[in-house]
């Protein structure tokens, strides 16, 4: 049994999506990057835990490396405020350390989420911008800033310091980091979007200041030479 989440050690990292769905991809993956000292963490989404169950995953992950594992629910935080107690309960007994929500549905939802995770010793990450192009009602999606601005406005509220931004959108990232720092002092920011979707390694010490997380799924994952490929991206961090 865990005394508390294991934090990421480093102020900038690359954090492997895992998004694969066999147990045996996902020990290939981790163990072909282990060892690279930028990478900072392990991310896991619903393919891996509804096909083996969330503490299997991290069973066999910390089989190669006590590196963090972060969940990403893929959204987590978008449902009524009382199941935010039922996720932090699951998330604490698998073990996992960090939880990504992007709480969609409710001022009292995303509270509530964020306050179940900390009671329950997980880390939450916040986020509100996704990567896709049409996600803003300027691109022909569903949300506008202003509320993409309140829920960032309410993590930090309750003390949140880690936040998801959409690396590949540097301009929208920049806005959100200004506001974030506005009320969280040294918070670390989380970067989906690198690589096949298009955001590049080069743009971020800029755009993101010292403390960031380049999330990499594909370009790892996907590639033939994993461990290569890993390497080469992490020697792209400062």
């Amino acid at each position: 049994m865990k005394c508390g989440p294991s934090k990421i050690a480093l102020e900038r990292s690359i954090i492997v999506a895992c998004d694969v769905i066999s147990l045996s991809d996902l020990d290939k993956l981790v163990s072909s990057t282990c060892d690279i000292a930028k990478i900072g963490g392990y991310k896991v989404g619903f393919a891996l835990g509804l096909e083996h169950g969330l503490k299997r995953v991290v069973r066999a992950i910390r089989s190669r490396t006590d590196k963090p594992i972060i969940y990403d629910h893929q959204k987590g935080g978008t449902d009524v405020p009382h199941t935010g107690d039922l996720f932090a309960e699951v998330m604490s007994k698998a073990g996992i350390d960090y939880a990504i929500l992007f709480p969609f549905s409710s001022p009292s939802a995303e509270s509530a989420w964020i306050d179940a995770l900390l009671r329950r010793g997980v880390t939450p990450i916040v986020g509100a911008m996704m990567t896709i192009p049409d996600f803003m009602s300027s691109s022909g999606g569903f949300w506008d800033p202003s509320t993409i601005r309140r829920i960032i406005e309410i993590a930090c509220s309750k003390g949140v310091r880690d936040f998801v931004l959409p690396g590949n959108k540097p301009d929208q990232a920049r806005g959100l980091r200004s506001a974030i720092e506005a009320a969280v002092q040294a918070p670390s920011y989380y970067l989906p979007g690198i690589g096949a979707q298009g955001g590049e390694i080069s743009s971020l010490s800029e755009a993101m200041g010292p403390r960031w997380h380049a999330i990499v799924g594909r370009t790892i994952y996907g590639a033939q030479d994993i461990r290569g490929s890993a390497a080469s991206i992490a020697r792209a961090i400062p």
